[in-house]
């Protein structure tokens, strides 16, 4: 692993996600990420299209000049990219570009997560994935594995299904604070997970009540999550279960930057983070210095 990438004395990185600020160039997220106090960013650089999405290609190459003079300035590290999208006509080398840059810049993982329609295509998921893997593999990157509840692999389950039957050795299960509470995951089944696939975790908080339509789902996962502390989510509990971990903050809620304006919507992202679960510890092993 990468010293670049470690962090002081054994204390996790903290990054802003992409989603969280959605609107901005992955050059504007790291300026305003190193303003608000944050280690890293996790910036996207696949496109999903979705309402707000900065518009430029994050893979043109005075967009890609520009993020790379800003993580210069700044200091500010890669924690991860994204959105690696496993579709019906998926081609997975069409992500290189993508790991490309992103090992370049000192990025350790890259995320993906399934969208085909069929309940019938496992082996299709799976060769993908295992393909997906091996192309991260020379850039150094992990291939973390997700379950937005709305989407094809919707419990942790079916992704450690894949991440299992894939055998990679750069495998790994992205965990999600808001899609452990829509999937009803019991916090037990967090020690089913093999350490070495976890790698970060993304962070945000809701109430209590779950949302009984996917459109419903939705509208709280891109625009209407919580700060850490304002919901019910029980960050200690999901700390204490998972290995040492470097934590990305994926709190899009578009009335708060409305309200407050991009920077200050991150600092309070990060403050209420720091305060709600800076203090929770793994139990599963001893601390170590973190490497992403």
């Amino acid at each position: 692993m990468s010293d670049a990438m470690q962090a002081d004395c054994g204390e996790p990185l903290y990054s802003l996600a992409h989603l969280t600020l959605i609107n901005c160039t992955p050059a504007e997220l790291i300026y305003i990420a190193a303003r608000a106090g944050y280690d890293a960013v996790s910036p996207r650089f696949i496109t999903m299209n979705v309402p707000g999405e900065f518009t430029h290609s994050p893979l043109d190459k005075a967009q890609a000049q520009a993020t790379r003079t800003a993580l210069a300035t700044t200091g500010i590290k890669v924690l991860d990219i994204e959105l690696a999208r496993i579709t019906e006509d998926c081609d997975p080398r069409e992500f290189e570009a993508a790991l490309e840059l992103g090992g370049e810049l000192g990025a350790r993982h890259m995320i993906m997560s399934a969208w085909t329609k069929r309940r019938d295509d496992r082996n299709f998921l799976l060769d993908v994935y295992a393909e997906t893997c091996d192309l991260a593999a020379p850039y150094g990157l992990t291939i973390d594995l997700e379950f937005p509840s709305f989407s094809r692999l919707r419990t942790l389950d079916e992704v450690l299904d894949i991440v299992r039957a894939a055998d990679r050795p750069n495998g790994g299960v992205l965990v999600d604070t808001l899609y452990l509470h829509l999937s009803r995951v019991d916090l037990g089944e967090l020690l089913h997970v093999p350490p070495e696939w976890l790698h970060f975790l993304h962070i945000s908080d809701c109430l209590p009540g779950i949302a009984d339509t996917r459109e419903g789902m939705i509208q709280l996962a891109r625009d209407a999550r919580l700060y850490p502390g304002e919901g019910w989510i029980d960050f200690a509990g999901i700390i204490e279960r998972c290995p040492p971990m470097n934590y990305s903050i994926e709190l899009p809620n578009q009335s708060r930057v409305a309200e407050l304006g991009y920077e200050e919507h991150a600092r309070r992202c990060l403050t209420h983070a720091k305060r709600t679960f800076g203090a929770a510890r793994s139990k599963r092993r001893v601390s170590e210095p973190l490497a992403a």
